[in-house]
């Protein structure tokens, strides 16, 4: 399994992946996230996978052939977008066959985010397998391509389009300790892209797990202590029935030792 989020709010954009690859029996490491940035103010984007692995190499591979020999960059996002369905539509008709016949599904999905010279504002699109695709916009302001049950309460508790960067990152960055520690197949590293509204340029950084374990610890820590914090009036009710059964159960169990006698 997976987990890519990307995320989009006033500030610009922030991407995040882990690397674990798992095929059978073995478990490897390798990037989910390549990125773009082009020369003379053209602009950036990057694009995240999630699905198998064979598929997101052969269709990267078509799709930085043909952006080599292009004599200009793309000018908007989506037209890069275009572009990257018709790899993944060209490679579903060399392969799906061959994959399901193997008992296996052409699942490819993707991420695709930045912001090109024409672009009046940096976007968030999300790609289906067949080729079809979707903007992100600020209703919800995130998307999770694999493994997003356990990372998502995170972000739709927490995380607003009006957000400054630094914020959606730690969102993000809590996102994926929640899924690592109930997912075993995520897990670091983790690749982090940003983009900043109009700066043309992507920042990657790869954290390691001691780089982020003092953080992690953090947060396990405060989330027990809010729950010892919380208000438990509500719960008195429901006390007062446990502790009348308790009781109860005592009664009955004294009586049934004396009758024994």
């Amino acid at each position: 399994m997976t987990f890519c989020l990307g995320i989009t709010v006033q500030d610009g954009l922030v991407g995040i992946a882990d690397t674990r690859i798992m095929s059978g029996n073995e478990l490897t490491t390798a990037p989910k996230i390549n990125c773009y940035n082009f020369e003379n103010s053209y602009g950036a984007f990057f694009i995240m996978t999630s699905g198998l692995r064979s598929v997101r190499d052969k269709v990267m591979t078509y799709f930085d052939e043909e952006l080599s020999i292009m004599e200009e960059p793309f000018d908007r996002v989506y037209k890069a977008v275009n572009a990257l369905t018709r790899q993944i539509r060209l490679v579903a008709g060399e392969d799906r066959t061959y994959l399901e016949q193997s008992g296996l599904h052409f699942n490819m999905h993707m991420l695709v985010g930045g912001q090109l010279k024409n672009d009046t504002e940096h976007q968030l699109f999300l790609v289906y397998p067949e080729g079809n695709w979707v903007i992100i916009t600020q209703g919800t302001p995130f998307h999770i391509i694999g493994e997003g049950g356990y990372g998502k309460p995170v972000l739709d508790r927490t995380l607003k389009y009006t957000d400054k960067l630094a914020f959606a990152l730690k969102v993000g960055c809590l996102a994926f300790d929640s899924t690592r520690i109930s997912a075993s197949d995520v897990d670091f590293p983790v690749d982090v892209v940003l983009y900043y509204k109009d700066s043309n340029k992507l920042v990657e950084h790869r954290f390691e797990k001691e780089d982020l374990r003092e953080i992690s610890a953090w947060w396990q820590e405060r989330l027990r202590s809010l729950v010892h914090e919380l208000p438990s009036e509500w719960i008195e009710n429901i006390a007062a029935k446990l502790t009348r059964v308790q009781k109860k159960a005592r009664a009955q169990k004294k009586t049934a030792g004396g009758k024994g006698d």
